[in-house]
């Protein structure tokens, strides 16, 4: 049984086991036929009844002549999964379309199909197909959705063949899957110009002209297409190769989104948490950002930074822009709280000071989401504005959002920590329960730099 998966589908394989596999396959009444048919060959034996024999061998015979022909329709019938999309945001739906092809010669028996998903994309979809003419093919459809951003694999699918007289069932597992990603709600947010920030919305890509002398120029390799008259035949004799002048240099602003995962940051868990708050805020502010034209990167408190090294760690324009902000979309699917205490290697990778990222992290937009921070994190938080162009801090505090006194945390009162992050150069605001991302934002945007609210909401 070949599997004709169609691309960008889920099939395949072949059953493992041969036809002594398949005789397990008996129902309790196919074994009670073969039962009642030895019992019946062994009576007309001692009692001489060849009537009872031809009896006897028939309802033995009838199981086992099942067993060969649902065997063989088990090698000849094909199956596949087609899902689209295969990324959704939390809360979409996403469909999934199973195919089944008979490319027998002979008409298959009742058909029972099931795929496997997992619990927090739905209920098991279970499917009952009548049968199906040679050559012939059924398609069905299901639909899952899930509210909680995740990886998700579906499958393997599985197909359980019956015979007309209920004798024998066999079941056949595919062994591929795809898998589903959900990534973290966004929100549409307004186009405002950030504190610091000199480039603006409107003109993420900023362009410098180079200097026109031979002196000054700077060269780059030919590509296929250049013009002829732009080729720099110093750098191409210096080089050994063939040199145009790079008479428009393009410069994108930069922009850093810090998300804090630290597991001791933040208290709680499920869609309503502060965890997933700052997740869902931290993919919009990215989304946002790239439509704006900016390179962006996400940083974590771990030091990580997505799309990767390459760039300094910053998307690239063009198509490149959009594989990064799949990438920063995955990757914001499945992150998960740190087991980290503070908030150093961020700071380092801020600072240029952790290696691979160089000194790329000067300059541009920093926009971090903050959990629980003590005096020692409020302190590196504060240090990261040094090294920005304009910041902008979300801070979420655990008081809030657990409904406990302040007291039994253990931290400074969360003004006092805007106060700090302010007089260093942010612009900070408290992020309380219930709070529109989108509220925020343009509160941020409409505050002078190193200002903030502690939010309005209470």
């Amino acid at each position: 049984m070949s599997a004709g998966a169609p691309r960008g589908a889920g099939g395949g394989g072949r059953p493992t086991g041969g036809l002594r596999s398949s005789l397990s396959g008996l129902t309790t009444r196919g074994r009670s036929f073969v039962a009642a048919g030895i019992a019946a060959a062994v009576c007309a034996y001692v009692l001489g009844q060849e009537e009872l024999l031809r009896v006897g061998l028939l309802l033995a015979a009838l199981p086992l002549i099942c067993v060969l022909a649902l065997h063989r329709t088990r090698h000849r019938v094909t199956g596949s999964r087609r899902l689209t999309p295969m990324r959704v945001s939390a809360g979409g739906e996403a469909r999934v379309q199973l195919r089944m092809d008979n490319t027998s010669r002979v008409p298959t028996g009742l058909l029972m199909l099931q795929d496997r998903v997992p619990y927090v994309l739905g209920p098991r979809p279970r499917f009952v197909l009548d049968r199906v003419e040679p050559g012939g093919r059924r398609e069905v459809s299901y639909r899952v959705r899930s509210d909680l951003r995740g990886r998700y694999p579906l499958g393997p699918l599985q197909l359980r063949l019956s015979d007309p007289f209920g004798l024998v069932e066999l079941t056949r597992s595919f062994s591929t899957y795809d898998t589903l990603t959900v990534i973290p709600r966004t929100e549409e947010l307004a186009p405002v110009r950030l504190a610091g920030d000199s480039s603006g919305y409107g003109d993420g890509s900023r362009r410098s002209l180079a200097l026109a002398g031979d002196d000054d120029v700077i060269p780059r390799g030919y590509r296929r297409g250049d013009d002829l008259r732009r080729v720099h035949w110093r750098s191409t004799a210096r080089y050994g190769e063939l040199m145009v002048r790079r008479e428009e240099q393009p410069q994108r602003s930069r922009a850093t989104v810090l998300l804090d995962t630290r597991r001791l940051a933040f208290e709680g868990a499920g869609p309503d948490s502060a965890f997933e708050w700052a997740v869902s805020g931290a993919a919009s502010t990215l989304t946002h950002l790239l439509e704006q034209g900016f390179s962006v990167r996400l940083l974590t408190d771990t030091g990580d930074s997505v799309p990767g090294d390459g760039g300094g760690g910053f998307s690239a324009g063009g198509q490149e822009s959009a594989v990064a902000a799949g990438l920063m979309m995955d990757t914001l699917a499945v992150v998960g709280h740190s087991d980290g205490a503070g908030l150093s290697r961020a700071y380092d990778a801020v600072r240029g000071a952790g290696g691979a990222l160089g000194g790329a992290g000067s300059d541009g937009l920093l926009i971090g989401f903050f959990g629980d921070l003590d005096d020692v994190q409020t302190e590196l938080a504060a240090k990261m504005r040094q090294r920005a162009g304009g910041a902008v801090a979300f801070v979420l505090d655990s008081a809030t959002w657990s409904g406990r006194p302040a007291q039994e945390h253990a931290l400074p009162p969360l003004e006092e920590r805007l106060r700090r992050l302010r007089d260093a150069g942010w612009t900070a605001l408290a992020a309380p329960p219930g709070v529109a991302f989108g509220e925020l934002w343009r509160q941020a945007g409409n505050a002078p730099l190193g200002t903030g609210t502690s939010g309005g909401w209470g």
